[in-house]
């Protein structure tokens, strides 16, 4: 007999309201300021699937940061579900390209950090399995970080943010080091976790392909000062396929709005 999946519960409003108002960043190099955010504004209602899109360098990353309440913008608000942005919070998890992993523990106990900082650990121990079990790790909580592939590493990633219950998942090219097969695969179980977890999910990413085949909006950005350019809605219903032609018009015009629609 086999036994049934263990889940992780899901608030009945997984997802939060997500409002970017005007926000400027800038840094400070070599004394003098460099600009990396300018009057960025724009909304995410809560459980939806947003992309951004941009060159190289423009400030995308740095977004994120400011999202998860590592940094404070320059100017402007940021605002989840009514609230100002005033620091890091569980709810909100950044996940990185790279997995992270402390070496040294087995991958429950990296797993498990989210938990120990909050003194959960002992009250919602069962929390590490259902996350395990989620992204596909089920048998793995003993192994350590060297015994995974870059694929299990990062599934390993996700379900040390997943653990926690984020309402607002930021991404930060988590794939993006992954080989094209492995990669594929992992697109497919990020929209299925997204899917049921209802968290708000924000993703950068350099992939045009990546972009419209998980999300239902794509954010623009220009060159740095990043600004937005435009938004474009992914009219796809999901699971997606990639020979869609409608998916083939919509990186067309991401790639123009881009300047790069002459290569496609």
């Amino acid at each position: 007999m086999v036994a049934a999946a263990r889940a992780i519960p899901v608030p009945e409003t997984a997802g939060v309201r997500l409002e970017v108002d005007e926000v400027s960043h800038q840094f400070e190099l070599e004394k003098a300021p460099l600009p990396v955010l300018w009057q960025v504004s724009f909304s995410a209602a809560p459980g939806e699937f947003v992309a951004l899109l941009g060159p190289s360098g423009c400030g995308k990353s740095t977004l994120l940061r400011l999202l998860a309440g590592l940094d404070e913008p320059t100017s402007g608000r940021l605002i989840v579900d009514g609230a100002p942005i005033a620091g890091p919070d569980p709810a909100r998890i950044l996940v990185f390209q790279d997995p992270t992993l402390y070496p040294w523990r087995t991958v429950a106990g990296n797993v498990a950090l989210g938990l120990e900082a909050r003194g959960l650990l002992r009250s919602q121990r069962d929390r590490i399995g259902a996350a395990l079990d989620l992204v596909g790790l089920s048998g793995f909580g003993a192994a350590y970080p060297r015994q995974l592939s870059g694929g299990m590493a990062q599934r390993a990633a996700l379900a040390r943010a997943l653990v926690n219950d984020p309402r607002l998942l930021l991404l930060d090219e988590p794939l993006g080091k992954l080989d094209s097969l492995t990669r594929i695969t992992m697109q497919a179980e990020l929209v299925r976790l997204w899917q049921e977890a209802g968290f708000t999910a924000l993703l950068v990413t350099h992939d045009v392909e990546e972009a419209l085949f998980l999300a239902q909006r794509v954010v623009i950005f220009s060159d740095r000062p990043a600004r937005i350019k435009a938004e474009v809605q992914v009219d796809l219903s999901y699971p997606r396929h990639r020979g869609d032609p409608r998916l083939a018009d919509l990186r067309h015009d991401v790639l123009s709005l881009l300047g790069l629609g002459q290569t496609w």
